[in-house]
């Protein structure tokens, strides 16, 4: 029996978002500026919480679009100075921009522009900027407004959005994405806005917004799991009373939207005159989502799932030095809500058998006994420990394919003679002390065991069987153990503990 359930109807979405999308444009005259909120590529949160979502159907909805649009990223100046990482992929935003243009470009989507926001001259910007333009890539920069959002005399003028560049746009509806939130998308769409108009053009704005899904109820599974998902912004889920006051409707928006709607109104209306059409923030929106939800019980399912990997997340940043304390505790309080424990997660118990199994046997690494677990799609829970062999999840990884390809548990996949190689490459040439292999260094080995062992070889083509699997380590995993974990598309958790007693980990 499978446990992969489908909850999400992609077909059904893509039909009728693109309509929404379309007869939104009719509503203005000449140019739709459209805000994508979320991740335009690789949603893996929806996947996740809307099981059967593809993670990369907005590219599809992009390609029905088809001529009719380009697209413009956004990036902070602040998040590129900071350096920000987009935790699923594990890189700075500024080369998830770069990432993001190449996909689109794969996917035959015109990208005519980047733009800098809150732009001030920061030296590494500028390196960023360089790269691109050298590159061919148009480059503009936007920057921070006095009095915003609040001095709306101010903001539409010469001297607010008239002070910033232009974006030369062709198509009649432009796509504004960014690699994640705060990166001044809004803001680039309503200076646009008024620019258009200054040239006699009429163009108007729409948000696409994937969460909060606003006909699902407030306190639904799916809206609490993208409350979980923004507790290190403090962002939560209300009624929108806008809404409400207009239709007497109850629809369901975030906070952020529901606090600047007034502005973004009173910004419109002086752009615009009497042309706009919205007298709520979900009037904003086109998100069309809530309607393809297929099964109820599975994505509810799902979302609490969901919430308890963002806990155990928030927790490892926290223990890492990049979360506060205030997060997790938003988080823990979602989950309650719900009567949800850690231990909701199958794997998670699982897990601290094989790391107590671990100690007991002695068999550990450097005074650290680690245990991991990974649920298979056909239900079946498998574990791994850690030795001084191997972390983990290297042990993890090959006992799960070991079942998958109906291999007996004697059976060695790995040559003694490549362990070895490895080991001496290591301690001798690399001069690492710890010597067990990550998971990065395993699947290398086992690829290169495939040659020549016919079991090996078996046994890795069901690698790709692991995609979307759950896991969870009673560590936080390595740089090396991450990197092949993500590669593989597991949806792992860990405990807040570090997998060595040592402050540097290679």
């Amino acid at each position: 029996m499978t446990i992969d359930k489908i909850g999400f109807n992609n077909e059904k979405y893509l039909k009728e978002q693109s309509k929404s999308i379309l007869d939104r444009s009719t509503q203005f005259g000449n140019k739709l500026y459209l805000e994508f909120g979320g991740k335009l590529i690789y949603d893996y949160h929806a996947a996740r919480v809307l099981p059967g979502f593809d993670p990369n159907v907005k590219m599809r909805l992009l390609k029905r679009l088809g001529d009719k649009i380009e697209v413009i990223i956004c990036i902070s100046s602040g998040d590129i100075e900071r350096k920000k990482i987009r935790a699923d992929f594990g890189i700075t935003y500024d080369t998830d921009a770069m990432k993001l243009i190449d996909d689109l470009r794969d996917g035959g989507i015109k990208v005519c522009a980047v733009v800098v926001t809150r732009y001030n001259g920061q030296q590494i910007v500028k390196q960023f900027m360089n790269k691109l333009e050298r590159r061919d890539i148009k480059v503009y920069t936007h920057h921070s407004i006095k009095g915003y959002p609040t001095n709306i005399d101010l903001i539409v003028s010469e001297e607010g959005y008239g002070a910033n560049q232009y974006i030369e746009t062709s198509k009649p509806i432009v796509i504004v994405s960014a690699p994640g939130p705060g990166s001044g998308k809004m803001a680039t769409c309503l200076s646009q806005i008024y620019h258009e108009h200054i040239r006699g053009i009429e163009a108007g704005y729409a948000k696409f917004e994937t969460f909060p899904i606003w006909n699902l109820p407030l306190k639904h599974p799916i809206n609490m799991a993208y409350e979980s998902a923004t507790a290190d912004l403090g962002d939560f889920n209300q009624v929108d009373p806008f809404h409400l006051e207009a239709y007497n409707i109850i629809a369901i928006n975030y906070n952020r939207d529901v606090e600047i709607f007034p502005v973004v109104k009173k910004i419109m209306l002086k752009i615009m005159g009497n042309k706009l059409v919205y007298k709520s923030p979900t009037d904003m929106g086109v998100n069309m989502a809530g309607f393809a939800i297929s099964n109820d019980d599975i994505v509810q399912q799902a979302a609490k799932q969901e919430m308890i990997r963002r806990y155990f997340r928030y927790n490892c940043e926290y223990t890492m030095g990049v979360a506060d304390k205030k997060t997790i505790q938003r988080a823990e309080l979602l989950m309650k809500e719900l009567n949800l424990t850690p231990l909701d997660r199958k794997v998670v118990k699982h897990a601290r058998k094989a790391s107590i199994v671990a100690r007991e046997t002695g068999k550990g690494n450097e005074g650290v006994y680690a245990g991991a677990a990974l649920q298979l799609k056909n239900g079946i829970i498998i574990t791994g420990k850690n030795s001084p062999l191997m972390h983990a999840a290297s042990s993890l990884i090959l006992n799960a394919i070991k079942v998958l390809a109906g291999i007996p548990d004697n059976i060695h996949l790995l040559s003694p003679n490549i362990l070895s190689s490895i080991s001496k490459l290591k301690s001798e040439v690399f001069n690492h002390k710890p010597l067990s292999l990550n998971l990065e260094e395993t699947l290398i080995a086992l690829s290169i065991s495939a040659d020549f062992n016919p079991s090996a070889k078996v046994a890795m083509e069901k690698l790709k069987e692991l995609n979307s699997c759950e896991m969870h380590s009673t560590h936080i995993p390595t740089p090396g153990d991450e990197s092949g974990l993500r590669r593989l598309g597991l949806n792992i958790t860990s405990d807040p503990n570090f997998s060595s007693k040592r402050l540097f980990i290679p």
